[in-house]
């Protein structure tokens, strides 16, 4: 079994702004592209950000055990890693980086155990959390409330993480970030 570094946070706390920050620091990794059963945002192609199924087949393939893990993070909302998706990123002989939700973490952490780093995204306060999530533009105010309501139950899921990074300076959280992969990979 090869090493996994696990990047998981609450909506709005830079999770996906720190994998891509160690995409491009650590030549050794491959991004596990994650299933879901949401609509693609914007530019997203199928493929690349996810692997986009309707909610008939991902029920499918989770009845085939197809999935490493899997979570309904929101009504009729599915994510999961699959199974193959791990056995191609380990063909190519790389460290597979993910970035998942808070209880996807949670599940790919105790999965992997030992080879695994799990890392969690702390955003300074939920009010910061909000304020990023309106920035985006990408969502209606209703489905804001949501995440934020979400974010308030996934900070309770910190101590299952290794490592517990804060996000309320970038440069220093992406120099961190560099400091705790390395050292892991290292091991």
């Amino acid at each position: 079994m090869g090493k996994v570094v696990i990047v998981s946070a609450p909506s709005g706390s830079g999770k996906t702004t720190v994998v891509n920050h160690l995409l491009e620091s650590f030549d050794c990794f491959a991004f596990s592209v994650s299933a879901t059963t949401r609509a693609p945002r914007g530019t997203e192609k199928d493929g690349e950000a996810y692997y986009f199924i309707s909610e008939a087949e991902f029920r499918r393939r989770i009845a085939a055990g197809a999935f490493v893990e899997h979570e309904q993070v929101y009504a009729g909302v599915f994510y999961g890693t699959l199974k193959s998706e791990v056995d191609r990123i380990w063909g190519m002989d790389k460290v597979i980086l993910f970035d998942v939700d808070v209880k996807g973490g949670v599940n790919l952490k105790k999965y992997f155990g030992e080879n695994a780093l799990s890392i969690f995204i702390k955003a300074p306060s939920i009010k910061e959390i909000r304020r990023r999530l309106e920035k985006r533009g990408t969502d209606s105010p209703e489905f804001i409330d949501e995440r934020v309501r979400k974010a308030r139950v996934e900070m309770m899921y910190q101590p299952k993480f290794d490592y517990i990074l804060l996000n309320d300076d970038l440069a220093t959280c992406l120099a961190e970030a560099d400091r705790v992969v390395g050292e892991f990979l290292k091991r």
